[in-house]
């Protein structure tokens, strides 16, 4: 008879186990609610775009050096300045004169001028009209000719890597905006101004490099910068437009679901789709702006909390405070 009872009672048990658990799963399910929205085809201008990354470089990167060993008297240029074609950059000794200097200085100040005047610096010059993007010599610094005294640019242009699947979609004079990664919100005109014959591997990915012109060089372009460049690719005018979110796919074709007048259950219709620019989708046929599509969405919610609900768990009973 005990054993009877006991195994009713462990039956009863595993039943309210089952039956909590079957609730407490049927609670943990997400609930969503369908979200439908009526919208018309617009007309417009769609872009796309060709993503890569850049550096920002000197297109050319000139170093000017001394053409003896010695001693640098005066630099009169600084980094960030303009200059020209022969403008002398800095003042430089060889190392005979920074000698005979150095010992007429002990001879007292009138046999110092009369060297000087005797055996005359040796001037640096500006072999091209360009900026100065490094000017860290100081004056009185031996230098060798192997040692770049400063360093010009002609200009400073930025250079793409581009996927050997994209290179074919590049062309001469093709217009980008260049954003860089220290000032994001600034967006640069540029054109390609060249394409590299040579491909470069990287990653085991083949890349060209390609060479952007901005249109005005920022002041706070820097050589080194990384940037982001977008290449302008196939573009539209008055094209018709619907959002991506509109469009389903089924079996390889597209289609939208427009609204009947007279019928609940919207219509299915089969759309042609051109470019796109990961926000719409361009329709070339299948509907027309008098068409109201419809938009069918799921809006997924978590359930609330309910800690205490389950009596099983070992937190399930909420203590009472005192």
């Amino acid at each position: 008879m005990l054993k009877v009872k006991s195994k009713i009672i462990i039956s009863i048990l595993i039943l309210v186990a089952i039956s909590g658990l079957v609730m407490f799963k049927i609670k943990g399910k997400r609930s969503s609610d369908e979200i439908i929205k009526e919208i018309t085809p617009s007309v417009g201008t769609i872009q796309t775009f060709i993503s890569t990354t850049g550096t920002v470089l000197p297109k050319n990167r000139l170093e000017v050096k001394p053409p003896v060993n010695g001693r640098i008297e005066s630099i009169l240029v600084q980094e960030g300045e303009e200059v020209k074609l022969g403008q002398v950059l800095a003042w430089m000794s060889s190392t005979e004169r920074a000698a005979l200097l150095d010992a007429a200085e002990g001879q007292g100040e009138d046999a110092l001028k009369y060297w000087k005047q005797v055996y005359k610096p040796i001037a640096l010059l500006a072999p091209i009209n360009g900026e100065v993007i490094v000017a860290t010599t100081q004056p009185g610094q031996t230098v060798t000719t192997s040692d770049a005294v400063i360093v010009l640019s002609d200009h400073l242009i930025v250079r793409a890597q581009v996927d050997e699947t994209d290179i074919g979609k590049i062309k001469l004079g093709q217009g980008a905006l260049i954003s860089l990664d220290a000032y994001p919100v600034a967006k640069i005109k540029a054109s390609v101004e060249h394409i590299y014959y040579e491909s470069q591997t990287i990653n085991n990915v083949t890349i060209y490099n390609v060479d952007l012109l901005p249109e005005d060089i920022p002041q706070f372009f820097r050589s080194g910068m990384n940037a982001t460049v977008d290449f302008k690719s196939e573009g539209k005018v008055d094209a018709l437009l619907l959002p991506v979110e509109a469009v389903r796919k089924e079996k390889g074709e597209s289609y939208v679901l427009l609204k009947e007048e007279g019928s609940k259950n919207p219509l299915k219709r089969t759309v042609s789709l051109g470019i796109t620019d990961d926000k719409n989708f361009e329709i070339l046929s299948g509907i027309t702006v008098k068409d109201t599509v419809i938009i069918k969405t799921k809006k997924y919610m978590l359930p609330s909390s309910n800690v205490g609900s389950n009596p099983f768990s070992p937190f399930g009973q909420r203590r009472r405070s005192n």
